[in-house]
């Protein structure tokens, strides 16, 4: 799956990005002082402990994503603020992301078009994965709402967005020759009942 961070990484001028409202430091510092030796009690503590990291980074990655969306926006030309941001200007900043992308997508003339696994490399272009632009979407529609915009209002749950990621979803499967649908689980086969006995009121008279 392709990360965003080449596009990050272009970003060299901290002063031309958007400055969310998200805190700098997201880390969860606790401090305890307790003395308590119970074993179950040290191993929920260093569960607990693990967690935050893990939020911590799913945080990090919106907020950079944040960033990148809003330096987009004040990039544009002319500049667009985001109340004025609609689904066809996600659908511009998907597009201009694929300059980023390290997914190879054969054309349909190219000789491995539908091949997992090509022998030979190919003059085809690359692109932004289907997963990395679907997870983008996720954490940018959850920062949306998160910076006081309304749900019927979130550009990225536009249906054109949704139909978009749905399109490049179903042409990198076909040229890719990899199947994105999600496995279904076999249910086991019923169990035969064994034949209940007659009652007693049949008995021969």
């Amino acid at each position: 799956m392709d990360s965003l961070q080449d596009f990050h990484a272009s970003n060299t001028n901290p002063s031309t990005a958007l400055t969310p409202n998200f805190p700098v430091n997201l880390s969860i510092t606790t401090t305890t002082t307790t003395t308590n030796t119970n074993p179950s009690s040290v191993t929920a503590s260093s569960s607990s402990s693990t967690s935050p990291s893990t939020l911590s980074r799913y945080e990090n990655q919106k907020r950079r994503d944040w960033n990148t969306f809003g330096q987009y926006l004040r990039n544009h030309r002319p500049p667009l603020s985001l109340s004025r941001c609609s689904g066809a200007h996600v659908l511009e900043f998907l597009r201009y992301l694929d300059q980023f992308g390290k997914t190879k997508v054969h054309t349909p003339l190219c000789p491995f078009f539908g091949h997992p696994n090509p022998p030979a490399p190919c003059p085809c272009p690359l692109r932004q994965a289907w997963g990395s632009l679907d997870a983008l979407i996720g954490r940018l529609r959850a920062a949306f709402e998160e910076h006081g915009g309304k749900p019927e209002a979130n550009p990225f749950g536009a249906r054109a967005v949704r139909l978009y990621l749905r399109e490049v979803r179903d042409s990198q499967s076909k040229a890719r020759g990899i199947s994105y649908e999600k496995k279904k689980r076999k249910r086991p086969p019923p169990q035969a009942h064994p034949p209940l006995p007659p009652p007693n009121g049949n008995q021969n008279q």
